[in-house]
């Protein structure tokens, strides 16, 4: 296995129901299989992360297809990109596993391939597990990521942050990473309704140490939104902390609100 332990960085073995270290620190297994390494002093809040109800909202909104183009197409540049066999691949920010499982589904057919998912919401990476047993989840931090040097083959980050110092860290020379963040014009209409002055989102010209880009697009198209799944969207950006209770009360009574949905995904090569 190539977990760390979270406090000593020593190699995890795993014992039964529980991971050990040499430093003999212990991490018990949970019922639905995934591991705990969010040690207490790296939380930054008591529950870290989404609660039920927004893990449980995002996943009906995944659910209903509207971000199925980018599912798909982030699925399809990871099997062209990484190792034939063995692959192991980790999915950073995982969330309730929507992106994790589809990535999985799509190697299954190879003989050797070993998904990973982390995320800091233990709500998420419980779900996420009980859903999908056969890939390995872990609750930890995306700026701790839990994994020897050199251990994976790639990985993906959805928006989620992480420092360009671990990734170089655990992806193998000439593994790859690919990366979604948001394009120019990505819930425009959202942000109509919010700032008295929309402005585009800034193109983001990344720069990740250790890593060289080898290949850019975006993917966009218009979504159609009901009441609920327009609220679940607005939840789930950081628009949500500015829009006021009028515009929730708006979302919640549209019938079929258009938006827009802009993707930049970039991908990259260790070097």
């Amino acid at each position: 296995m190539v977990y760390l332990c979270p406090l000593c960085h020593q190699p995890l073995i795993r014992q039964q129901a529980s991971w050990h270290c040499d430093g003999r620190h212990q991490f018990d297994c949970a019922r639905e299989g995934y591991v705990n390494l969010l040690p207490v002093q790296h939380k930054r809040s008591r529950e870290p992360g989404d609660s039920a109800e927004m893990m449980q909202a995002r996943r009906r909104f995944l659910n209903a297809g509207h971000y199925q183009r980018l599912q798909q197409r982030v699925v399809e540049l990871l099997a062209e990109h990484v190792p034939q066999d063995p692959v192991r691949l980790l999915d950073i920010g995982c969330g309730e596993g929507y992106y994790t499982n589809a990535v999985a589904d799509k190697l299954s057919s190879r003989q050797h391939a070993e998904i990973y998912g982390l995320d800091v919401s233990k709500v998420a990476i419980r779900y996420a597990a009980k859903r999908y047993p056969s890939i390995q989840f872990c609750v930890a931090s995306s700026h701790r990521l839990p994994f020897a040097d050199n251990s994976l083959d790639g990985a993906l980050r959805i928006y989620a942050p992480c420092k360009a110092e671990e990734l170089s860290r655990v992806v193998k020379k000439g593994g790859c990473l690919l990366t979604v963040t948001p394009g120019p014009r990505h819930l425009l209409q959202f942000k109509a309704l919010i700032y008295p002055q929309v402005k585009l989102h800034p193109l983001n010209d990344e720069q990740l140490t250790g890593f060289q880009p080898v290949h850019e697009e975006s993917v966009s198209y218009g979504m159609r939104l009901n009441g609920e799944e327009a609220c679940t969207l607005l939840q789930m950006t950081p628009f949500a902390w500015r829009a006021q209770e009028t515009v929730w009360k708006q979302l919640a009574e549209e019938n079929a609100f258009a938006s827009e949905t802009d993707f930049i995904i970039r991908l990259w090569q260790r070097n």
